[in-house]
């Protein structure tokens, strides 16, 4: 039982040095310049030199409390060769003000269709009903407790990207 186990001990031995090794090479990159405003671009450049990629992220603050960290990205060939138009539901059911009123609402501290009906004065609540199942099927909204709402953490800053993105970068 000894003589297989040394084997397998200078092995881990020998990966753990070679791991301890490629740390100490490792070098932490510079702080971006003050000034330099395509920080993020730059950062895209150093880490993806040959292929192209697309990616957001976001850090926000939104209530007391409520605090959302989060970054997606995807090769630029592989939003080339997928199918648009099956997002194209998602995308719509954002496309819409009552229902972009209620995602404010919502992320705001709003929880009820009752609250939402007063706070937006925008219908009746089968109408609000309405829109928050649009939201619910695709994913914008989730129940979180007996006939309350939220925008599920993973939302948000897609939500808020997206948003970003409709201003025209203007």
């Amino acid at each position: 039982m000894q003589n297989d186990a040394e084997p397998r001990l200078r092995a881990l031995e020998e990966r753990v040095a070679a791991l301890e090794d490629r740390l100490a090479g490792a070098s932490v990159p510079p702080a971006p310049a003050a000034d330099d405003v395509f920080w993020v671009l730059n950062g895209i450049r150093d880490r993806y030199p040959d292929s192209g990629v697309v990616l957001f992220a976001g850090k926000a603050a939104v209530g007391p409390g409520e605090r959302y960290e989060y970054q997606y990205g995807l090769e630029t060939a592989h939003l080339l060769d997928v199918d648009w138009t099956a997002y194209a539901e998602t995308l719509a059911s954002l496309g819409n003000p009552v229902r972009l009123s209620i995602l404010r609402a919502v992320l705001g501290g709003t929880e009820t269709v009752a609250q939402l009906v007063e706070e937006l004065g925008a219908g009746t609540a089968g109408q609000i009903y309405h829109h928050v199942n649009q939201l619910l099927a695709q994913g914008w909204l989730a129940a979180h407790a007996r006939s309350r709402y939220r925008i599920p953490a993973p939302r948000v800053i897609p939500l808020l990207a997206i948003l970003t993105a409709a201003t025209g970068g203007n």
